[in-house]
C-alpha cells in the first residue's frame, strides 16, 4: 500500500510527522513544486519525500489536506479515481448553502468519481495530530466515516499503524456529521482530543 499527502500546510506536515515517526513511506505534494517542499520534508524524516502532484496521485491512498476550496483542482488532476482511496482531512469553512445541503465530505466526494472516500484525521488541531498518539498506554482517537463500509477498513488499518485508535462513526450524513465543520457550525466531536486505552 502506498500513501500520499496532498497539501503541505499545518495539517499535511502534522500527518507527515505521524508517518515519519513510524518509518512509513509517504509522498507529499502541494501546488508548489516539489523542490520547494523538499527541505521541509527531509527535516521531518527520511521516509517523507516531496514529489509533484501527478506523482503523488499514483499512490493507492491519498490524504487531502489542502484548503477546502482547492479540492476540486486536485480532483481534476486524474480522469478517474477508480481504485484509489481518498481520505478527506479537510474542514469546510464555507457557508452550508454552498454545499448543496450536504455534509462537506459528501460534497467533496462528488468530485472524486470512482474513489473509495473516507472522512478522517480532520477533527484534531495540527499540534495534536503531530505529536506521538500513544500516551500512558492509551492511543489518540481518530474518527472515520464513509458511505462505503469497505473503504474504512484500510484507513483504519493505516490509523492503527500510525499509532492512533480509529473509531468508525458510520455514514457521512449520520455519525460522520459529528466531525464536520460547515461555516460556523462545528460538529461536536471536532477538537475533542480523546484517548482509547488498550484492552
Amino acid at each position: 500500500m502506498s500513501y500520499a499527502i496532498v497539501g503541505f500546510g499545518k495539517i499535511g506536515q502534522a500527518l507527515a510527522h505521524a508517518f515519519a515517526r513510524r518509518n512509513i513511506d509517504v509522498t507529499v505534494a502541494s501546488r508548489r513544486p516539489p523542490e520547494a517542499l523538499a527541505q521541509q520534508a527531509r527535516a521531518i524524516g527520511p521516509t517523507v519525500v516531496a514529489k509533484s502532484l501527478r506523482e503523488a496521485l499514483e499512490a493507492d491512498t491519498i490524504i487531502l489536506a489542502v484548503p477546502f476550496g482547492e479540492h476540486s483542482e486536485v480532483a481534476k488532476a486524474l480522469p478517474s479515481w477508480k481504485g484509489k482511496t481518498v481520505v478527506d482531512a479537510m474542514n469546510a469553512l464555507v457557508p452550508p448553502e454552498e454545499l448543496d445541503g450536504l455534509v462537506s465530505s459528501a460534497f467533496v466526494a462528488k468530485a472524486f468519481t470512482g474513489a473509495k472516500f473516507v472522512k478522517g484525521f480532520n477533527h484534531l488541531i495540527a499540534a495534536a495530530l503531530a505529536t506521538d498518539p500513544i500516551v500512558e498506554g492509551g492511543h489518540r482517537v481518530v474518527f472515520l466515516s464513509s458511505d462505503d463500509e469497505d473503504a474504512t477498513v484500510p484507513v483504519a488499518s493505516l490509523a492503527r499503524q500510525l499509532g492512533f485508535a480509529p473509531v468508525k462513526l458510520g455514514r457521512l450524513n449520520e455519525g460522520g456529521a459529528l466531525v464536520h465543520a460547515r461555516g460556523r457550525i462545528w460538529g461536536p466531536l471536532i477538537f475533542q482530543d480523546l484517548f482509547k486505552k488498550e484492552q
